[in-house]
């Protein structure tokens, strides 16, 4: 089988076990020089330093860095790492994450601000770790790590369906900002058996739900031709795509019963025949300024 990612350099955190365990693998079969990061830490023995040892007994290339996502300095001297040997970082996997799973009204705000902090700042960090350098290069792959949870909620994770959907909003601005720069930014969505899920599926779902399933999504968006502002699910051999909508609504005006028109026409607003999929945020200003009989162009980006 084609290489197609032949000597790119890929960091991939939380990679000592799990769905980063398995991306890296994946990552090394096809090319890649494979940064295997884990906060666990690189020492002998580690789980970090057993997986890049595994790539490197298949014939390929990789090292194992320690380094906790939640710590900017750490972040920034893995990636100095990375450039000081290899000389280039092509792929950005933000794998890393926690669960800290509770109703809302029976959780701390400290588990809130944790979850936050290892899925949302720690996907921060590492890009700011490696963005100017994409950006030097004009190539980078950086794809988050979403969730459905996220995207649609799930009962007792509002902290991680926050830090989740947070990173969906930093890869559309990312995606925006990276594009003259050849930088690809993408969000993918799994549906793995991991530590994370253990205890929470059955065990017959759990061994459909392999995490080396869910790496050829991430491989696609990896790759040289990957998309950009692509949202992926993966689980059990399939692949699905997500998408932030917007509807065509409904034009009201400055009228006193405002509010009394949209509570009657709610299923109109609603109505999802013809909706948009904006290619900026200001978008939504430019569409109902047009209803409102008013032209006007989208700013450039600067």
């Amino acid at each position: 089988m084609k290489q197609f990612l032949q000597d790119r350099v890929a960091i991939v955190t939380g990679a000592g076990s799990g769905l980063g365990r398995a991306h890296a693998l994946a990552l090394a079969r096809h090319g890649a020089r494979v940064v295997v990061n884990d906060v666990a830490g690189s020492h002998e023995g580690s789980p970090a330093r057993a997986v890049a040892g595994q790539i490197v007994r298949d014939g390929g290339q990789a090292i194992a860095l320690d380094g906790d996502v939640t710590d900017p300095a750490a972040m920034q001297d893995m990636a100095a790492s990375v450039i000081e040997r290899w000389g280039r970082i092509d792929i950005l996997v933000n794998n890393a994450g926690i669960l800290r799973d509770k109703s809302f009204s029976k959780m701390s705000l400290e588990d809130f601000r944790l979850v936050m902090d290892v899925h949302l700042m720690g996907s921060v960090h590492c890009i700011k770790a490696v963005w100017e350098t994409m950006r030097a290069q004009r190539y980078g792959r950086i794809v988050m790590t979403t969730s459905s949870s996220g995207l649609y909620g799930n009962f007792g994770q509002a902290n991680y369906s926050a830090a989740k959907m947070a990173l969906v909003g930093l890869m559309q601005t990312l995606a925006l900002e990276g594009e003259k720069y050849g930088i690809r930014v993408n969000c993918l969505a799994p549906t793995a058996a991991t530590g994370m899920t253990e205890g929470v599926l059955a065990p017959e779902a759990l061994a459909r739900l392999d995490p080396a399933a869910v790496s050829p999504a991430l491989l696609a968006l990896a790759a040289e031709d990957a998309p950009t502002r692509r949202i992926l699910l993966a689980g059990a051999g399939s692949v699905e795509a997500a998408h932030i909508t917007m509807t065509r609504g409904i034009f009201i005006g400055p009228r006193e019963d405002a509010a009394q028109q949209i509570r009657a026409r709610m299923a109109q607003i609603a109505d999802r025949e013809g909706e948009l999929v904006p290619s900026t945020g200001f978008e939504q200003c430019q569409f109902e300024l047009a209803k409102a009989g008013f032209q006007m162009a989208l700013p450039g980006l600067a």
